[in-house]
């Protein structure tokens, strides 16, 4: 008669430690058929909890706009979000006036004081394409 193991071999020391499916088989003491074991990962994937919903949105104590967002395709989430912001960040620029340095007479003082230290000669303000362009004003 053969003796049996009690001490497990090392291939079901991993099938028992990584959560891929395999199937383990046993040898019965009397029979000698095959047994085998099925093992089922937990529904949502590994490392996840069961009393929790799959993506963090619990739809029982959050707002529904937010559940219609976590919903809604990731483009339109992005695309309200920056809209909303961009319209945040332009509301206290309505009621002040521009910058000094944007005035007509301080944009031809910064043109003359340019062209008279030669700034950018080949391509920029002291070119003579740009000096024959400005030559009206």
């Amino acid at each position: 008669m053969r003796k049996i193991q009690s001490n497990p071999t090392e291939q079901q020391k991993r099938a028992s430690s990584s959560g891929h499916l395999r199937t383990t088989t046993r040898k019965k003491r009397k029979t000698g058929k095959m047994v085998k074991v099925w093992y089922e990962p937990p529904p949502f994937g590994p490392r996840t909890s069961l009393s929790k919903s799959m993506y963090g949105v619990s739809e029982a104590n959050t707002a529904r706009w937010i559940v219609a967002a976590s919903k809604a395709p990731q483009w339109q989430v992005m695309g309200a979000a920056v809209g909303i912001f961009t319209c945040l960040a332009y509301i206290p620029l309505l009621k002040e006036k521009l910058p000094y340095t944007c005035s007509p007479e301080y944009q031809a003082a910064q043109r003359a004081y340019m062209r008279y230290h030669n700034m950018n000669p080949i391509w920029g303000i002291s070119s003579k394409q740009a000096r024959a362009a400005d030559a009206g004003h």
